[in-house]
């Protein structure tokens, strides 16, 4: 009788989970803003649920291939405004991220990255990896990319 009572659990259980009970979760793509973006083959973010993942961002200026000045804190600094952006237009922001992935072109320059990076994380800083890259698109310093919670 006990283990008709467990099985009778477990069942109940899995049937309550949408994963479980064959409903996936909604899935939407969002495009890159502009014209040359949108001309790259990947989405800008891709909503899961209540998840949004972005793709890898660069610091490059708004609507062009163009790298901000500045060496890796300029691109930083870029690179971190264009993924506030990116956010903001998916209805996150900066401070429902939960995840970052960091990748630097040298990583003798983790130090002035972390610097300006923890401007932009003052309070509940996501959790986060950093390692080193033989080599980024447009030849940039940094590449980062994250996952943060949406409503």
């Amino acid at each position: 009788m006990k283990n008709i009572q467990v099985l009778l659990s477990i069942l109940l259980v899995s049937l309550s989970c949408p994963l479980m009970a064959g409903d996936a979760p909604d899935v939407e793509y969002f495009p890159a803003g502009s014209d040359t973006e949108r001309k790259l083959p990947f989405s800008d973010a891709v909503r899961v649920g209540n998840l949004v993942f972005l793709s890898g961002k660069l610091g490059n200026k708004p609507g062009t291939l163009e790298l901000a000045p500045g060496g890796i804190k300029g691109e930083t600094r870029q690179t971190l405004e264009n993924i506030k952006a990116s956010l903001e237009r998916v209805g996150s922001s900066m401070g429902e991220v939960v995840k970052c992935t960091v990748f630097l072109a040298d990583i003798a320059e983790w130090a002035d990255m972390n610097e300006v990076y923890m401007e932009y994380f003052p309070e509940n800083p996501p959790a986060r990896s950093a390692l080193g890259s033989s080599g980024l698109a447009l030849n940039a310093r940094t590449e980062i990319e994250c996952i943060a919670t949406v409503k």
